[in-house]
């Protein structure tokens, strides 16, 4: 009888410990392109970061890759989310002026930790993670002078824009907490975006 009990209790264990948020699926960190394949990723901390959709609601689908923006806006942002982690993962890549000054090198600069034309009137990055040992969320601000995104292509007739990226940033309410963003890449076609699948 002990034999069988075991036997069930080592099934039970392999069971729990392998569920997971998606199916087996591995994200690997894509290769720097400029062709607009719709594809992101960096690592946060040393943990890999790629956007990945979520089953969705009544409302409509997880997108976990978005670009905002247009020529008569002052900014640009690139969304990134992984909505099948547990740790929450999101990173905007907020750009200025990028459809007045196009390809080149952006040096990234301070952040509010806010979206949009709440945030600081310059390029930066803000980050959100989960943390285990507090159970809540955090936030994490890109600092003055932290880091560069390059450009390496933007295209308005194709609507394609492509770059890499690395910084560091600080936690919002914890400031001896920092982390390094690094291998930072992207490549969009924004037209597209919208039908593009994120596994």
């Amino acid at each position: 009888m002990k034999p069988l009990l075991l036997n069930a209790l080592l099934l039970l264990a392999t069971t729990l410990t392998g569920c997971s948020d998606d199916t087996g699926f591995t994200p690997t960190l894509p290769a720097i392109t400029q062709t607009g394949e719709n594809t992101f990723g960096c690592y946060v901390d040393g943990k890999l970061l790629t956007p990945r959709n979520g089953t969705g609601t009544y409302l409509g689908a997880d997108r976990s890759m978005n670009f905002f923006g247009s020529t008569n806006n002052e900014y640009n942002e690139i969304r990134a989310r992984d909505f099948k982690s547990n740790d929450g993962k999101i990173l905007d890549i907020h750009i200025n002026n990028l459809f007045q000054n196009g390809s080149g090198n952006y040096t990234i600069n301070e952040s509010n930790c806010e979206r949009f034309n709440n945030a600081n009137q310059n390029t930066n990055i803000r980050l959100r993670l989960w943390n285990s040992s507090l159970e809540e969320y955090n936030w994490y601000c890109s600092i003055e002078n932290g880091g560069v995104l390059i450009i390496s292509r933007f295209d308005l007739p194709s609507r394609i824009v492509s770059g890499t990226f690395y910084c560091n940033v600080v936690n919002e309410d914890y400031p001896n907490d920092i982390i390094e963003i690094t291998e930072g890449r992207f490549d969009i076609k924004w037209d597209t975006l919208p039908n593009a699948t994120f596994p």
